[in-house]
């Protein structure tokens, strides 16, 4: 019976490993992902396997000590990780530190105890949750990541492509261990090429381009890389009939470590020096070998999660501690220390992969092909491997990843481009740093340039200066915000404002301390503050008056109370509100309110005046109807807004697209009542008052024809009318110059608002109605 769980539920990252998490998916017709697994994992293991022959001899170490760790990175890694696409194997990017160590302690044996060690770290920083520190590595410097190893991966096999093998797969540094780098070696293909391997490489690349573009060949159930991998064999086989130039030889061919007997198998197991555990400097090649290992790793989950086609997020926790297993298994065997790798990651996906499954198969095949199938992988050309190679590498870098980057603007295009840069001309754990400095100055530089955000807000009470912190407030920024501060008039207000700031470094803090509690009130300015956290001992004050007062209602002016309303909906329309404590403003009201203004305006849910104008609590008195229309309860209302509770404007605001309106002229000429249309007992008053509002060639002939905002627009003033005409208190208040009586149409789809010319008091005895001024 498969037990369900597999791993003690001590350890935290991988207490959620289940006999499910080895399964492929079960979509699709039975046995097809098991088939995409099986020939993807065989794929990958053509591959990985002199790639992990390569990194034995560059690292100088024994070569069945890559074989090893390519198994134990297939086998158990594959079973124990949460990622259904990664491949871990012997990596590229750990040779250096791993020749250096071999030479530093001496022996191998010395350094498979490093490898133990160092995997016993990352078990510990598994289970300690350390997985989270990925996520701090910038999304521009994974891309530069992805494609750099596709930059590396096109130039490091054109000479292998060409049939110029004299450096093993797997040297991916730039410079090489033969004293020739990257680009020099291939100048030297050019002049060793191969007819054979050259035509066995281009017939590969064709085949792979023509199968990735022909819908036809994307549907067979085989990867077209097994497919090559076959045919080039076929090929060369045809050449040594041939004979000459053509024939390849072992140079151009895989070449893999046989073991002949079990016997002969168990000899290449090697154990580690346990009495270097009395030697201080295996310790801390052991930590620096954990700390390389899993940034490298963890860096490899990040970029390859983002090549999957599911777009599956895999858990970097368990991932490190994946990898301890792997690593402390991989150095009690005599294997080299393993990771995650992108480019035996990249043949997986692009042969198709559907589960982790494709990784335990990759690791079986390797061990078959040490003790099984040698002689057959050994008849493999290298310029096939190398083609294959050169289309994964094409995947990884692309026109349209680098204009995508491009149109993000330098922030994002430099650090992604440097990191490119930096790895094909180092080594990808040296490049990503390069990377990651390059983004760090962005950033850096993006926050002393713009610490803050400053901004003049005009309130009830008068202008304050809103100084709004970045989300990162550094020891850089201490001179720019000392400087806005300086610039706070005499007198002034200013508003401090850290509800968007993660972190406030200590000397600002001390600065934004003594600028509140001693120079701000030395030169009269009123410093207010809000959003500062608890630690911070900065609590929230607001000093500048944000609402409407008795003593702001007594002196503000009606065209005064005008210029508020417009000044107002420009915030609102450019989406700079101002900065308001609702909860003081609710507080502060709760005693007595002191209107600035009255508005009558439509129930249309588009319209809330506090938010069009952008006021706050009991600055107006909202008065809506449906059409805007006035009756005595409405004329009640605003009389008590204007003659009781000293409001000095009145605004009618009717809106465009008004379902009231158009609804009223959509029922002129109807046989119909009102309420027989509308199925609503009440309506005959609204609908009534806005017909009069239809020019008077319409009247009789239905609503075909007239334009309902043009009518909204006419209702308007045919209200503003209403109310004087109707009411001897408005009129008087008008007459008297204590109000204005203004209308305005809203337009809902553009949010702007276009004010009608004010009334003034016209009033003659035989028409008391107070005439629009022109």
């Amino acid at each position: 019976m498969t037990p369900e769980r597999l791993i003690p539920s001590w350890i935290p990252a991988l207490d959620d490993l289940k006999w499910s998490d080895v399964q492929p998916p079960t979509n699709g017709k039975p046995g097809a992902h098991w088939g995409r697994d099986l020939s993807a994992g065989v794929v990958v293991s053509l591959v990985g396997g002199p790639l992990c022959v390569g990194v034995a001899l560059a690292s100088g170490a024994p070569v069945f000590s890559g074989m090893l760790a390519g198994i134990v990175g297939g086998l158990l890694v594959g079973w124990l990780s949460g990622s259904q696409t990664s491949i871990t194997g012997p990596a590229a990017g750990l040779t250096a530190i791993t020749a250096a160590q071999i030479a530093m302690l001496g022996s191998f044996e010395a350094f498979l105890l490093v490898v133990v060690l160092a995997g016993l770290l990352q078990i510990v920083l598994g289970v300690s949750r350390a997985g989270f520190l990925a996520r701090f590595v910038p999304v521009s410097v994974l891309k530069g990541l992805l494609a750099a190893i596709g930059v590396v991966l096109i130039l490091k096999q054109i000479p292998h492509l060409l049939g110029h093998d004299t450096d093993m797969e797997g040297e991916m540094a730039f410079q090489q261990a033969d004293s020739e780098n990257t680009f020099s070696e291939i100048l030297a293909a050019l002049q060793d090429i191969h007819p054979g391997a050259l035509t066995i490489g281009l017939i590969s690349l064709a085949m792979l381009i023509i199968a990735a573009r022909w819908t036809p060949l994307k549907k067979i159930a085989i990867p077209t890389p097994l497919f090559v991998v076959v045919a080039s064999v076929g090929i060369s086989m045809l050449f040594i009939q041939l004979g000459g130039i053509w024939t390849l030889a072992t140079n151009h061919l895989i070449q893999v470590p046989v073991a002949r007997s079990t016997t002969e198998f168990v000899s290449f197991l090697q154990l580690p020096d346990f009495s270097q555990l009395r030697n201080p400097a295996v310790y801390m090649a052991a930590l620096t070998l954990a700390a390389v290992a899993s940034l490298k790793s963890l860096l490899n989950l990040d970029a390859v999660d983002r090549l999957d086609p599911q777009q599956r997020t895999s858990p970097a926790s368990r991932e490190l501690v994946a990898q301890g297993f792997g690593n402390v298994v991989s150095g009690m065997i005599g294997g080299l220390p393993v990771a995650a790798e992108i480019i035996r990651s990249s043949v997986n996906i692009n042969a198709r992969s559907a589960s982790k499954l494709s990784a335990m198969i990759y690791g079986v095949v390797l061990l078959m092909s040490i003790t099984i199938l040698p002689m057959l992988l050994n008849l493999i050309p290298l310029s096939a491997l190398a083609a294959i190679l050169i289309v994964t590498g094409a995947g990884l870098i692309s026109p349209k990843l680098v204009r995508e980057m491009w149109q993000e603007g330098p922030s994002q295009f430099v650090p992604f481009i440097v990191t490119i840069i930096a790895i094909v001309a180092t080594n990808p754990l040296i490049g990503v740093s390069v990377g990651l400095a390059a983004s760090v100055s962005f950033i850096l530089q993006s926050n002393f340039r713009r610490p803050l955000r400053r901004v003049v807000e005009t309130h009830l009470g008068g202008d304050v200066m809103h100084i709004e912190l970045a989300n990162t407030v550094s020891f850089l920024n201490r001179a720019v915000l000392s400087k806005a501060l300086d610039e706070v008039p005499r007198g002034g207000h200013v508003l401090l404002n850290a509800q968007n700031t993660d972190y406030i470094d200590p000397d600002v803090l001390t600065l934004i301390r003594e600028f509140a509690r001693q120079k701000g009130p030395a030169r009269g300015v009123e410093v207010s503050l809000t959003g500062f956290r608890d630690e911070y001992r900065l609590n929230d004050q607001i000093q500048y008056v944000d609402y409407s007062t008795r003593e702001l209602q007594s002196a503000i002016t009606p065209h005064q109370v005008l210029d508020v309303l417009k000044e107002g909906h420009e915030r609102f329309r450019s989406g700079q509100r101002l900065t308001r404590d609702i909860g003081r403003q609710v507080n502060a009201t709760a005693g007595g309110q002191h209107p600035l203004a009255v508005v009558l305006s439509c129930i249309d849910s588009r319209t809330p005046a506090e938010i069009i104008f952008d006021l706050g609590i009991g600055d107006i008195f909202s008065v809506r109807i449906a059409g805007n229309v006035t009756s005595p309860n409405v004329l009640g209302s605003i009389e008590y807004a204007t003659a009781v509770a000293g409001a000095k404007l009145i605004l009618v605001m009717g809106h465009t697209r008004c379902g009231a309106v158009t609804s009223a002229v959509k029922l002129l000429g109807s046989e119909k009542t009102i309420a027989e249309a509308t199925g609503c007992q009440n309506l005959d008053q609204i609908v009534t008052q806005i017909q009069l509002s239809v020019p008077d060639g319409h009247l009789h002939v239905g609503g075909s024809g007239i334009d309902p905002d043009l009518v909204a627009g006419r209702n308007v003033s045919r209200s503003i009318r209403s109310m004087l005409d109707q009411s001897a208190t408005l009129r008087n208040l008008v007459s008297d110059g204590r109000i204005a009586i203004v209308g305005a149409m809203y337009d809902v789809a553009t949010g702007t608002l276009e004010f009608m010319s004010p009334y003034e008091a016209t009033v003659t005895a035989a028409h008391p109605v107070l005439a629009l001024q022109g």
